[in-house]
C-alpha cells in the first residue's frame, strides 16, 4: 500500500483558563519533510487556544500548498455516546448527529484572547437539556457547582441514561495499556471533557478554513483508506490517545511535547511501511449496526 500521507500534525490540547506554557499546555508537534527530503520533526507551544488554532491553520497551509497531504491528530474526542445530539435536542434530521453537535458546540463556546472559558455552565446548560439535572457531566470546582452540574458522576445504570463511555475507549482499554476516562468527566486527574468541549470547536473551525479536508471517521468512513479515496482530500483530521504509545522523559524532556513527538513517528512509520491504511476502517469486533453508530456520531481512535 503507497503511503497516504506525506506531513503529520499531532495535537495535545488543553482546557486552561489562562495562557500557559511548558508542561500540561497545548503542544503542536509537525513531522514532515525538510528541503533535503528528511523527515525531520518540530514542534509548537501556544499559550492559548486561539494561537493554537492559528499555529496548525498556518502549518497545514503551508504544507498543503507544497503539495503534502496532511493527516491532524488530536488528543480529544470528536465525538460524544450515540444519542447524545438528540437528547440535547438538536437538529438530526437535516444533520448527521456528530456535524449537529460539532455545530452546537461551535456556536456556545466562545474562546476569548485571555484562554478563559465558560465550559462550566456550558456544561450545566446542556445537562439542563439532557437530564434536567446534574447528569451526565460531571466535575466542577466548586463555585461552578449548580443544580445542574455536580462534582461527583452521576448513575449511569439508571434508565434512560447515555453511556458513560464510547465504544472505541471500551476497544481502547481492551487493547491497550490503557484507561481512557469518559468524554463527560470535566474535572480530574486525566479528564479529557473539558478538552474535548473546547477542542472540537477548533476542529470544526480548521475543518472549514482548509479547504478539501476531512473529518475521519464521519466523512471518509469507517474504513480502510486508499490513495484512491484521498484523491480529492488533501487534509484528514482524526482523535488520537497518546497513551497507546509507551512514554518515557528524559530529565528535562517535556512529556506532552515528547508524546505528540513519538507519535507522529509512529505514524509516519506505519504510512511508510503501508501499514497505516487499515488503522482507519473497524476492528473485526465490530457489527456493521456499531459502524453505523461510529460514523453517526461517536467516533473512533486511530491507534494501532
Amino acid at each position: 500500500m503507497p503511503r497516504l500521507f506525506d506531513a503529520y500534525i499531532i495535537v495535545d490540547w488543553s482546557a486552561a483558563a489562562k495562557p500557559v506554557a511548558g508542561a500540561n499546555s497545548i503542544w503542536v508537534g509537525v513531522r514532515a519533510r525538510d528541503a533535503r527530503l528528511k523527515y525531520t520533526f518540530k514542534s509548537a507551544n501556544p499559550r492559548t487556544r486561539l494561537e493554537a488554532r492559528n499555529v496548525i491553520t498556518d502549518l497545514a497551509q503551508t504544507l498543503i500548498a507544497r503539495g503534502d497531504k496532511v493527516l491532524i491528530g488530536f488528543d480529544f474526542a470528536l465525538g460524544y455516546p450515540s444519542g447524545t445530539a438528540d437528547a440535547i435536542g438538536l437538529d438530526t434530521i437535516n444533520m448527521p448527529p456528530w456535524r449537529a453537535l460539532h455545530e452546537h458546540l461551535s456556536n456556545k463556546v466562545k474562546e476569548r484572547e485571555d484562554n478563559s472559558n465558560t465550559r462550566f455552565a456550558l456544561a450545566a446548560g446542556l445537562n439542563y437539556a439532557i437530564s434536567k439535572g446534574p447528569h451526565p457531566f460531571w466535575g466542577a470546582p466548586k463555585k461552578s457547582v449548580a443544580s445542574t452540574l455536580s462534582m461527583k458522576k452521576g448513575d449511569f445504570s439508571t434508565e434512560g441514561s447515555l453511556a458513560e463511555h464510547r465504544m472505541c475507549e471500551a476497544w481502547i482499554k481492551a487493547n491497550f495499556k490503557a484507561h481512557p476516562k469518559s468524554v463527560w468527566q470535566l474535572l480530574g486527574a486525566g479528564s479529557v471533557g473539558s478538552q474535548a468541549m473546547l477542542g472540537i470547536p477548533t476542529v470544526s473551525h480548521l475543518r472549514a478554513s482548509l479547504a478539501r479536508s476531512a473529518i475521519w471517521p464521519f466523512e471518509t468512513g469507517l474504513q480502510t483508506l486508499t490513495p484512491e479515496l484521498l484523491e480529492n482530500t488533501d487534509c484528514v483530521f482524526a482523535e488520537i490517545y497518546p497513551s497507546t504509545i509507551p512514554v518515557t522523559p528524559k530529565p528535562g524532556e517535556i512529556l506532552d511535547e515528547l508524546q505528540v513527538k513519538l507519535l507522529s513517528e509512529r505514524l509516519e512509520s506505519l504510512d511508510s511501511a503501508g501499514e497505516l491504511a487499515d488503522s482507519f476502517g473497524p476492528p473485526n469486533s465490530i457489527s456493521d449496526g456499531e459502524i453505523h453508530r461510529i460514523t453517526a456520531e461517536e467516533g473512533w481512535i486511530l491507534a494501532k
